[in-house]
């Protein structure tokens, strides 16, 4: 049976087999740091096939790069050796739910995640840290003091003479909101599906290096639209300079080429500009300018009116149409002159026969369109009934229409890896109950400490309030439509980041003495359930983890049957044949024991047997 990686994908690895498809020649193989051998990349041959493109040394070239930015692309790529463990008493509906709220660092979340879910993320929405020039709860192993910023930024002379003055606004705070945003959305992208979208909320301070780390990340052909949100309703009289109303939200699509937007709902106003005045047949419609600027001699000529009047186009414009489609027009009762017949003439534009359904989404979110700042702490005060217990969240509305221009399928998946409040989780089964669809969540989120008053409250962190606003919101969307919500799923399945399940051991055996290997019979640490063992198993082999799982009992152990049949385990120690027999007759894709698990020589010298008699097909795993 093969073993296990238990142990997150390697991007370096990733991306050399990426290499390897375009550029087999260059596949070489290396001496590891374990005396081992692994790939690599031959860069010399690899230069020679690409020696046209290659820019060399100090050549000049458009890049945009800051301190550590290479630690940052190597942080994205590093393989981790954690995992997910369950937790069914925080959860809700733990055995019915297809939502997820995991607890963690999100970059190791992502990790952990990326093999699971690729290319399966409809949408993600994050409001990530403002750069406010405060150091971050998100200090990665690379974060630098100042001293080793101004070290790495070049600003020293070969003398080690200061070149110019840096201030911690200046450049050190840019450089440390970089290197935290950088890995996290290069991770990101990856578990987008190929018509997919990401929206980022983002203030002045880090709007233009936030669009360019996007671009480097996404691709500046997949930038759909910088969305200006009008969060305040009210200016500040006390603004030093300007009254700042507003905050952006980065919009890419993962392919823009793939990417069809929502459109919105036709609004009365809309429709209002559109009426029958001549009682055409054909429906409701509006008039549109005959005339354009591009100027054009087959469609300079003069038009006579019904009422007899010889109308030109204006000054320097010419018509829309050509004489001949023109005349067509006119017969097919297209071309309208007025009530009177002497007006410019214009073409009738059916409301009937518009290109698209609804309307084009704008660049400019109106507050009285999405809701405000005060909208998003006034929903969470309804919901909680106490002032304060969280700062700064969106509106739901805000959500909805980002939701509405990702165009979610029937089954989607949403992601939101800085959670905070959860308003994405609210927004999306709020969406879900209007529209009777079933997109799922996925919210990530760092336990972050809150302050003593918020203690107070009854919330230790900020996880701790993400649930329970999706655990009120989701009662409360209930309770306000009771009879088309009975089956909206509200639940949600809470998950923790922590160490991997297996003993150091697992991952460096040759680093284990001889006489300490009796007491490593077992390479899973003590702490650990089969449930614990179970989830990190699910995402090795690709189940996801909302995943359907049933537990039955044979010869006295708990067999896990995850998605019909998808994945069969048992973690159980002493396994015996009539276990393993019970397994293979379920003829899973795959199916998993620990490597101590079997009770004798017997066992283990009848399973395959066993496997290739019932379940020839089976791809057998051990831990």
């Amino acid at each position: 049976m093969e073993k296990l990686k238990m142990q997150t994908v390697d991007g370096v690895q990733d991306n050399i087999s990426r290499i390897v498809e375009l550029f087999p020649e260059c596949i070489t193989e290396v001496s590891n740091q374990m005396g081992g051998v692994k790939r690599s990349i031959d860069f010399d041959k690899l230069r020679q096939l690409l020696s046209s493109d290659i820019v060399e040394g100090n050549e000049e070239r458009y890049q945009f790069t800051w301190p550590d930015k290479r630690k940052a692309i190597l942080a994205a790529n590093a393989p981790i050796s954690a995992t997910l463990r369950p937790c069914p008493e925080e959860s809700v509906n733990f055995d019915t739910t297809q939502n997820l709220y995991i607890e963690g660092d999100n970059l190791d979340v992502l990790k952990c995640l990326k093999e699971t879910y690729l290319h399966k993320v409809k949408m993600i929405y994050i409001d990530p840290p403002y750069n406010t020039g405060n150091d971050f709860v998100y200090e990665d192993d690379f974060a630098e003091s100042a001293s080793e910023y101004l070290a790495n930024s070049g600003q020293f002379d070969e003398q080690g003479n200061r070149l110019v003055t840096n201030t911690e606004s200046n450049g050190r705070f840019h450089t440390d909101w970089l290197n935290m945003i950088y890995p996290r959305l290069k991770v990101a992208r990856d578990l987008l599906t190929e018509d997919g979208v990401i929206f980022i909320s983002i203030d002045d301070n880090e709007v233009e290096n936030l669009r360019k780390v996007c671009d480097e990340i996404f691709g500046e052909s997949n930038f759909i639209a910088t969305l200006v949100w009008e969060r305040a309703y009210s200016p500040k009289n006390d603004a030093k300079y300007i009254s700042n109303s507003h905050d952006y939200v980065l919009m890419y699509a993962k392919s823009a080429a793939n990417f069809v937007i929502g459109r919105l709902e036709r609004t009365a106003e809309a429709n209002a500009r559109y009426s029958n005045p001549d009682n055409d047949p054909r429906g409701v419609w509006k008039p549109s300018d005959m005339s354009v600027k591009t100027y054009n001699a087959e469609c300079d000529y003069s038009i006579t009116t019904p009422s007899g009047r010889v109308v030109e186009p204006p000054a320097g414009r010419c018509w829309r149409l050509s004489r001949n489609a023109f005349r067509e027009r006119l017969q097919d009762n297209r071309i309208w002159f007025g009530s009177d017949g002497n007006s410019v003439p214009c073409i009738k534009r059916f409301i009937t026969e518009l290109k698209h359904d609804g309307m084009a989404p704008t660049s400019i979110l109106f507050y009285k369109d999405v809701g405000h700042s005060q909208e998003g702490a006034q929903e969470v005060v309804s919901l909680f009934g106490d002032k304060g217990v969280f700062d700064g969240p969106k509106p739901v509305r805000l959500l909805e229409r980002l939701i509405t221009l990702a165009n979610l399928k029937e089954d989607s998946i949403v992601l939101d890896f800085f959670s905070g409040s959860a308003t994405t989780a609210h927004a999306v089964m709020k969406k879900n109950a209007e529209k009777a669809k079933h997109s799922r969540f996925i919210m990530v989120q760092l336990p972050e400490e809150v302050s003593d008053k918020k203690k107070d409250q009854g919330y230790k962190n900020i996880c701790e309030i993400g649930k329970e606003r999706i655990r009120r919101a989701g009662a409360k969307i209930k309770a306000d439509s009771p009879l088309t919500t009975q089956h909206l799923d509200t639940g949600f399945r809470v998950l923790k980041l922590d160490s991997s399940n297996m003993k150091e051991v697992f991952y460096s055996p040759k680093e284990t003495a001889q006489q300490d290997l009796f007491a490593l019979v077992d390479n899973v640490k003590d702490d650990r359930t089969s449930e614990d063992l179970l989830f990190q198993v699910m995402l090795e082999l690709g189940a996801t983890l909302d995943s359907k799982i049933e537990e039955s009992e044979v010869d006295g152990k708990t067999i896990f049957n995850v998605a019909d049949g998808y994945l069969v385990a048992c973690f159980d120690q002493e396994v015996s044949d009539e276990v393993v027999t019970a397994i293979a007759k379920m003829q899973p894709t795959y199916a998993v024991l620990r490597d101590t698990s079997l009770v004798d020589d017997a066992t283990a010298t009848n399973f395959e047997q066993i496997f290739k008699t019932y379940a020839p097909n089976t791809t057998t795993k051990i831990l």
